[in-house]
């Protein structure tokens, strides 16, 4: 990979307090099916299966939240080595109060569509839209979208003009 201008890596402290959030949700939809025993039998089977998948989701999510972003000044990967979007796909940098992205990040708007992916707590992919975000800081979140946002303001720059 090119020159690296920007990392994100989530913190330890905020995997773990996502993952225990996970975790205590599935026990407690557990214990809710168990101790309430609800009458319908389909209310225990939802509560059981929503249990479960939230304590499956907590462990995929402290497995795959391992892993970080790296900007260079060609392409946004994560540190898994899985290309997100080259910067001559990106059209434009989102990260405004009212914009659809995750917490503490920005979204992306490619030229190109891409296969839907979905890294939790760190980005998604559907369609021409990334989100970036979820268990970042803040910081790392603004000061990516903002090289980001340069480095498209720049390539647009130097691109030649018809005429």
């Amino acid at each position: 990979m090119a020159n690296e201008l920007a990392r994100i890596t989530p913190s330890a402290m905020r995997r773990l307090i996502a993952v225990a959030t996970l975790a205590f949700v599935g026990i407690l939809l557990i214990t809710i099916a168990f101790i309430r025993s609800p009458a319908d039998f389909s209310s225990a089977v939802f509560l059981l299966s929503a249990g479960v998948l939230a304590l499956g989701l907590g462990v995929v999510f402290h497995r795959v939240s391992r892993c970080g972003l790296v900007l260079s000044e060609e392409e946004l990967r994560d540190t898994s080595g899985r290309l997100l979007a080259k910067v001559a796909d990106i059209r434009r940098v989102e990260r405004g109060f009212l914009a659809f992205r995750p917490s503490n990040g920005f979204s992306l708007h490619l030229t190109v569509a891409g296969t839907r992916a979905w890294v939790p707590g760190l980005w998604w992919r559907f369609g021409r839209r990334i989100g970036v975000g979820g268990i970042i800081s803040g910081a790392e979140g603004r000061a990516m979208a903002d090289l980001i946002a340069a480095l498209v303001l720049r390539r647009d720059d130097e691109a030649p003009r018809p005429g």
